[in-house]
């Protein structure tokens, strides 16, 4: 039975004979803002020193971006609006239960889970950048918790991005969908049945 959240749209994926579907589904706004980040969010992470200024400046353009994204998320193209990916917790277990069972039920834009996922990232992001901001201010200078929480959000935007890369890989495997792919061209290639 199909998944009947209207937040998302899916593409059952048939078992017989198939040709190629390609759909356009991420923006050239969308693909620049994800590597971007994730090129910025690697540099800080494990290229830069929290003591210099780069480190503060990346943070900052991360940031901005975040908030670029918030605003595209509001005014964009379809599949990059949050209206398409509201977060759905019977979405996210339906698609649990498709990946516990063998179903293969590709989305069209993000899925369930692929959407908890990128609303994880962003307030992550954003608590990365503003505590770390806090820091070198002068009302927070030297106080112990904004180091604290920066740590704890960077810690956690670590695992749920090595928990974001495993699932698009399984998923892609899964769903015989080039995920990562699809991020860079902005089509998804499905297979269908043929006619």
């Amino acid at each position: 039975m199909a998944h009947e959240d209207a937040s998302f749209s899916d593409i059952a994926v048939p078992e017989s004979p198939k040709i190629k579907a390609s759909h356009q589904v991420w923006d050239p706004f969308v693909r620049l803002f994800h590597w971007t980040v994730a090129g910025l969010f690697v540099a800080n992470a494990f290229f830069t020193s929290p003591k210099h200024d780069l480190h503060h400046w990346i943070g900052y353009t991360v940031a901005a971006l975040v908030g670029a994204r918030i605003l595209w998320g509001l005014i964009g193209t379809r599949h990059a609006r949050f209206t398409d990916f509201l977060p759905s917790v019977s979405g996210a277990l339906h698609q649990l239960r498709d990946m516990a069972t063998g179903r293969r039920h590709a989305h069209l834009g993000h899925s369930p889970l692929g959407a908890l996922m990128i609303y994880n990232l962003l307030v992550t992001l954003l608590v990365i950048a503003g505590s770390g901001w806090l820091m070198t201010t002068d009302m927070f200078w030297g106080v112990k918790w904004p180091k604290d929480l920066h740590e704890i959000a960077v810690n956690w935007a670590e695992l749920s991005v090595a928990a974001h890369i495993v699932a698009v890989i399984y998923e892609s495997l899964r769903l015989r969908v080039n995920l990562a792919r699809a991020m860079i061209t902005g089509k998804k290639d499905f297979l269908r049945d043929k006619r």
